[in-house]
Parts: structure tokens; sequence; C-alpha cells
């Protein structure tokens, strides 16, 4: 049963999000704990000397991070919304999850584990310069005030469930041992959290009317295409540095369960449909990837 449940539950907290998005709207604010909670179970199997940043890493963070400034800047004159959605797609930090998928494909965990926890704490120093200067506070406080306020958020939530995992290895390994082999845990968290965020978007969109169905659209493909051409791009560095699945995961499976919250709180929450959307594509992706790799063994 358990593993009938983790094999489905994707589709399963998708559906429950979108049947019950009127009462799960309200639970929006335990999302940042929830995401606390996960970066710090993840946290836990790393030690300090692996956040070694390596060549490969660096290009990695270099195509997430000028990739969505260019992407935005070049979406922006069709489209203000669209280009939010499109930005943050590129933005977000790599998933808590993509070491484990990785691994189920036959590449480097560590490798995944190492960009994953570089690509979320970087993101907390990237990411409230990005929204800073095209959310939508950007025009009303001056841009030193909106990037200390979002920073302000957005750091606790990234870096204090590192230090606090990197303190408890020392003060408490028994307590750190168990937390460490409780993943699953994490999965589970995940779910929850995927839950409430398919319900905000389903209920936001649905507030919407049919006003803006052609932008929905685009935004949906726009956001298919981005996921692909990050697996792709991904796979393709990664295959110079012996890290094909590494580069892969790393750049195209994206924590959205953080950029939908990034994008309701700084920016439209309209264009939340793109990491929402995202959740699907990379997902179907990896499905495919996993099957096919079933299939060859």
């Amino acid at each position: 049963m358990r593993k009938y449940i983790e094999k489905y539950l994707l589709p399963i907290a998708m559906a429950l999000g979108i049947a019950f998005h009127t009462r799960l709207s309200v639970l929006s604010p335990f999302i940042p704990y929830l995401l606390a909670m996960m970066l710090f179970i993840t946290y836990s199997r790393v030690r300090w000397s692996d956040i070694r940043p390596t060549k490969f890493h660096y290009i990695l963070l270099s195509i997430q991070y000028v990739g969505s400034a260019l992407i935005y800047l070049a979406l922006r004159p069709f489209n203000e919304t669209l280009a939010q959605a499109a930005m943050i797609c590129m933005l977000t930090a790599t998933a808590t999850s993509a070491p484990v998928v990785a691994g189920m494909l036959g590449g480097s965990i560590a490798m995944t584990a190492a960009y994953a926890i570089i690509s979320n704490l970087t993101v907390a120093l990237i990411a409230p310069l990005f929204l800073s200067l095209v959310g939508k506070s950007s025009e009303s406080i001056p841009l030193a005030a909106s990037f200390w306020h979002i920073f302000r958020s957005v750091m606790p939530i990234l870096v204090i469930p590192f230090l606090a995992a990197l303190l408890l290895r020392k003060s408490a390994p028994r307590i750190h041992k168990k937390i460490q082999s409780a993943q699953i845990v994490s999965f589970y968290l995940w779910a929850v959290a995927l839950t409430i965020v398919i319900g905000n978007i389903t209920y936001y969109v649905r507030m919407q009317g049919d006003d803006h169905y052609r932008l929905e659209i685009m935004i949906g493909v726009v956001s298919l295409i981005i996921c692909l051409l990050q697996f792709y791009l991904g796979r393709k560095i990664g295959r110079r540095f012996g890290q094909t699945v590494a580069g892969g995961q790393g750049l195209g499976q994206k924590n959205t369960v953080l950029a939908i919250w990034l994008t309701q709180t700084y920016l439209n929450p309209l264009a939340t449909l793109g990491p929402g959307m995202y959740v699907l594509w990379q997902n179907l992706v990896n499905s495919w990837q996993i099957w096919r790799e079933k299939r060859r063994n």
C-alpha cells in the first residue's frame, strides 16, 4: 500500500488540491513552514565539506540566473505576467527530491544533492534582487527597501534550516541520524505543500473568469518549453563532465513549491500558473525517464 501511495502521490495531491481548492486556499500561510521543514530534512544528508562548487555547478547556476533574466526581458514586451511566469520557472532552485530521482536514473546522488543545496542557498541571495526589480511593489517602494524586505522574508526559509541541520549534527548526532534516515518524511511534506499550492492556483484561476484563458494557455505552453529546454541543456552540459543525469535533474527538476510561494507573494498571482504547470511537465519528464531506465535494465 505504501509503495502504491508513493507512486501515485503526485496525481493524488493535485486532484485533492483542485477538488478542495476553496478550503485549501486559507492554508497558504503554512507553506513557508512546510518548505523550511522539507529543506531541513534534506540538508541533514550533507556535511559542510560537501558544499564545494565545481565548474559544473557554476555553469548550471549561470544558466539558471542569466537565463531567467534574459527570458524575462525577451517576453516582457509581449506580456508582463507571461514574462514573470517564465522567469520564475528558470529562477527557482532545484527540487529537494532531485537527488532521489537522479539515483533512480543511475546518476550521482551526491553531485545532484550538492547542486540542490548550492542552488537553494544562492536563491536566497539572488531571488530578492530579481523579485524586487520586477515584483508587485517595485513601482511604489525603493529598490533597496524592496530588496531588504524580500531578502528578510526568504533568507530564514532557505538558510536557517541549513544552519540548524549543521548544528544538530554537532550537538545531537543521534537525533540527527534519525532525521537523516527519515527522508521519506520530506516526500510526504512535499505532497502536503503541493496540495495546498495547487489549491491556491485553482482558486485564483477560477476567480479570474474566462478573460485570461489565452494568457493561461500561453503560460502553460511557455512553461513546457522551458521545462524541456532545461532538462535538455542540463543533460548536455552534464555529459561533458560525466554527470548527464545530475545535470538534467539539477537544472530541470525545480522546487516548484518554493516557486509558487515566491510568485504568489511578490509577483502577479496569475503568474503562479507557470510553476504550477511546471509541476506537471517535470513529473511527466521524470516518469518517462524512469520508465525508459527500467525498460533498458
